[in-house]
């Protein structure tokens, strides 16, 4: 598991749970499977654990615990996967996004600028729609709009108009194409952080994470029993920004609505006053965690 992926914030996520030894919990990330030991440890006899993922490569970490379940879907179905393992309501939710290590090392996956390989960047490795596709179908329009929002690239609309232009001469393959065809469009001194940026964007859209996150956020207040936490963290603003404002308004835009006494009608109580961020020390040891924020709620 330590070489598939370091969780971050293993005791803070631990301890926003807030666990109960029977009761029931979900991992809706499982990847290397670091937290769902930890949660594993605190539950006792009775207790259960359902672990997500979508990633045909985090199968090999699967649990042999009779007190836990593998549910090879995105989180995005939590709701219909818990109700048919005879799991609603939950005592706690956790959700570490993002890509794990063991994504970013294995080169033929295509989410590393660090190595050169097709085009892919799909967490689940049956999806149809690939960076490929995108780079290569998309509209100017679109990828304007997904370089723009997903990736906060100032000059999001000349990367778009770029790679259409260089499009129609061959297609852009590999992570080595697309670099060729953008870098005059990288600033100089800042060509790591831009094509993150870009990887970014391509990677959000490929895998609808912005989607499937709402989708999640939304059922995982209809799955939690009163009282159970939900623990999640985000690694860049577009994520932590949907995970503040659903918890601060049980939605994603606008002001939290009153019923009809002025009381928020909203079904999550924030538990940690603003996003809670890694030490120092677990920083120097895990770069990962240098972007980390974790925000926890428990069901009214």
């Amino acid at each position: 598991m330590s070489e598939y992926h370091v969780p971050v914030m293993l005791r803070e996520c631990i301890d926003g749970l807030n666990i109960d030894p029977d009761g029931t919990y979900v991992d809706v990330t499982f990847g290397g499977g670091g937290h769902s030991r930890e949660i594993l440890k605190h539950l006792g006899p009775k207790g259960r654990l359902i672990a997500f993922d979508q990633d045909a490569d985090a199968q090999r970490n699967i649990i042999d615990d009779e007190r836990f379940v593998f549910v090879d879907q995105n989180f995005r179905y939590l709701k219909n996967f818990c109700r048919l393992h005879g799991a609603i309501p939950v005592n706690g939710i956790l959700a570490d996004l993002g890509v794990s290590s063991h994504q970013f090392d294995e080169a033929d996956r295509g989410f590393s600028i660090r190595f050169d390989a097709e085009l892919d960047m799909r967490m689940n490795q049956l999806g149809e729609l690939t960076a490929k596709d995108v780079v290569n179908n998309y509209s100017v329009a679109d990828l304007h709009r997904i370089f723009g929002i997903y990736g906060e690239i100032q000059n999001a609309k000349s990367l778009a108009e770029t790679i259409a232009t260089a499009r129609l001469n061959t297609s852009i393959v590999t992570i080595a194409d697309l670099k060729n065809v953008i870098s005059a469009r990288i600033p100089k001194g800042k060509e790591n952080k831009y094509l993150a940026q870009v990887f970014q964007a391509l990677r959000i859209e490929v895998n609808q994470e912005l989607e499937a996150l709402k989708d999640f956020l939304m059922q995982s207040a209809e799955v939690l029993a009163v009282g159970g936490r939900l623990v999640v963290m985000s690694y860049h603003s577009l994520e932590d920004r949907l995970v503040k404002n659903f918890i601060a308004k049980g939605k994603f835009s606008g002001e939290v609505e009153k019923d009809l006494y002025g009381n928020d009608n909203k079904p999550l109580d924030a538990v940690s006053r603003g996003a809670i961020t890694a030490s120092a020390e677990e920083i120097t040891n895990n770069n990962r965690a240098r972007s980390a924020k974790l925000r926890i709620a428990v069901k009214k």
